[in-house]
């Protein structure tokens, strides 16, 4: 298999993974972001009456409501997320702007990592690119989740809510996109940044000498980057996800989101849900890393070995 399909094939296995077990988060999270009025009651009670209230309507199950739409967004985007950073990182390894000397013990520890390796300035401009570029792409298709995850919409399939978007025409596809670039692009960049500084110190204090203990880095590594990044880019997340389930006007565009919730909420009304985006964002983060940079040191011993 090429080196991009084992890139497309492991990142798939990441998103799959990571989009099954974490899916309630993710559910919770948009309920408690689509709603629309004043300040309410402590966040955790509405959080926990708001999971209470799930359970009770729709039984445990009803936690994995829009795990169809996340799928067919998440699998094909952190396939293509994790492909497109990877291959970005090598070609712009190969320019000195970008390229990081490695130390003598990182390049000698064959369990450390096999990814690219880049200046602080290069990873940050290599995860803004990678992530709002497939953004753009698989935008519609987070309009989709986003809406398949709220109880304002009453789609009864897939195709069916797929469709019926498509006939709203670009405007409706691409909607919350400047949103969700103003959050994914510092979530990706800063993300990638903190990641491989947290890798390469924990790797020099503690030099992996077998593959799990380099797990254990790459998890420790992508938990500690997920969180941060995360409280960091959580407003514009707030901001994206009224502008795809919310039809007033008062949420068309992303200034007059933006105000809007500082009228009704003021500075906490942008971080509604920071909890379970965190929780989703530090668990996704290692499990997907940890998949991802597993799955291509184990093919390339194999490689190296045959």
């Amino acid at each position: 298999m090429s080196h991009v399909g084992q890139q497309l094939l492991s990142g798939a296995v990441s998103g799959l993974a990571t989009t099954v077990f974490l899916q309630p988060f993710d559910l919770v999270k948009t309920r408690l972001q689509q709603v629309d009025g004043e300040a309410r009651p402590r966040h955790t009670s509405v959080m926990l009456n708001t999971t209470r209230h799930i359970i009770t309507t729709h039984g445990w199950i009803g936690l994995w409501r829009g795990t169809g739409a996340s799928l067919i967004r998440n699998v094909p985007g952190v396939a293509m997320y994790m492909t497109t950073i990877t291959q970005l990182r090598r070609f712009m390894a190969s320019s000195p702007y970008f390229a990081r000397v490695q130390r003598p013990s990182e390049s000698a520890n064959t369990h450390a990592s096999v990814l690219p390796t880049l200046s602080a300035q290069g990873n940050l401009l290599a995860g803004a690119t990678a992530r709002v570029s497939v953004g753009f792409l698989l935008n519609p298709f987070s309009v989709l989740k986003a809406r398949f995850e709220s109880n304002i919409y009453a789609y009864e399939s897939l195709t069916g809510a797929f469709v019926y978007i498509v006939r709203q025409g670009p405007s409706e596809l691409l909607r919350g996109f400047f949103a969700s670039s103003l959050r994914d692009a510092p979530y990706a960049g800063l993300f990638i940044v903190f990641y491989e500084s947290i890798k390469t110190e924990a790797s020099m204090l503690l030099p992996p000498s077998s593959s799990s203990q380099a797990s254990m880095i790459h998890g420790f590594a992508a938990a500690s980057a997920g969180a941060l990044a995360t409280v960091i880019t959580h407003p514009f997340d707030v901001i994206k996800t009224k502008i795809q389930v919310r039809s007033e006007d008062r949420y068309r565009g992303f200034y007059r989101t933006a105000r809007t919730i500082w009228k009704q909420r003021g500075i906490a009304g942008y971080f509604d849900g920071t909890s379970l985006r965190m929780s989703r964002k530090v668990l996704s983060s290692a499990i997907g890393w940890v998949v991802y940079e597993g799955f291509l040191i184990s093919a390339k011993k194999s490689q190296d070995n045959s």
